[in-house]
């Protein structure tokens, strides 16, 4: 009974991962064509703009913040805040958007948000990882000196944003109000997400207000992980964990309820 369920369980992943690529595939194809450099537009577009706004800051600030390079700073914190954007941006009115292809009864709404996830959170890595590679190479980024820690901080900041489109997908299907807020919540929580300034930078009061934020303890873990002994870092792992666990277990029941009042066009 064990292996035969266990079997099953197999199956069922291997269609869903099937899934979920024919729909990024698909995703891809309709936003960026096939001309030009295509899908590569995930990676260019924040890469472009981090760069713009890292020469910005360095003509205005100097070569150093606190110690470190400004443009290195300025592309650690402005690669993720584009993730949480653009994940946010895409996850509106997708259910409306997607809803023909829920005649097959491989695809659950789950599939579409997740797929655009993906998308957004390849494109950034990429971004990331380029615009780190070409750093380096003008001396103006430092090896990491702890790689794992990165990496947790980014997976931490990647489920904190999936958990949010887990909540905004459904609920922008129930309200069109959610879909003219968006935008200005995504550029009001700016000065609560870390991406331009460090917890150690600032004043204990400040400091513990801003910790609250799930955001800050996930940049704060990536920014550790790459300077490392050189700024001080202040998370706890526990806080955007926990909150993305919340927002999951909130989103998948306001999916569950949206998928009984969708129209399958």
């Amino acid at each position: 009974m064990a292996g035969a369920g266990w079997v099953k369980m197999r199956s069922a992943w291997s269609v869903q991962v099937r899934v979920i690529h024919a729909l990024v595939i698909r995703e891809l194809t309709t936003r960026f064509g096939r001309e030009n450099i295509g899908f590569l537009w995930v990676m260019v577009e924040p890469l472009l703009f981090a760069v713009l706004v890292g020469v910005l800051w360095r003509l205005t600030k100097g070569p150093e913040e606190h110690g470190i390079s400004v443009i290195a700073f300025v592309a650690t914190g402005y690669i993720p805040i584009t993730l949480f954007r653009h994940c946010v941006q895409r996850s509106v009115i997708v259910f409306t958007a997607n809803s023909s292809l829920l005649y097959h009864r491989q695809i659950k709404i789950m599939d579409f948000i997740f797929a655009r996830f993906v998308i957004e959170f390849l494109g950034c890595m990429m971004a990331y990882l380029l615009i780190a590679i070409a750093l380096m190479a003008v001396d103006e980024f430092p090896v990491p000196t702890d790689i794992g820690l990165f990496i947790a901080g980014w997976a931490l900041y990647g489920l904190f944003c999936f958990s949010i489109c887990l909540v905004i997908s459904p609920l922008s299907e129930i309200s069109e109000v959610m879909e003219k807020f968006i935008p200005v919540t995504t550029y009001i929580m700016i000065p609560f997400s870390g991406s331009f300034t460090m917890a150690s930078w600032l004043t204990p009061d400040l400091r513990e207000y801003l910790l609250l934020s799930p955001f800050v303890s996930a940049m704060e873990m990536m920014r550790k992980g790459i300077w490392g002994e050189d700024v001080t870092a202040y998370y706890n792992i526990w806080n955007p964990l926990g909150c993305s666990v919340v927002l999951i277990l909130v989103g998948l029941t306001l999916c569950r309820k949206v998928r009984r009042t969708l129209a399958v066009e």
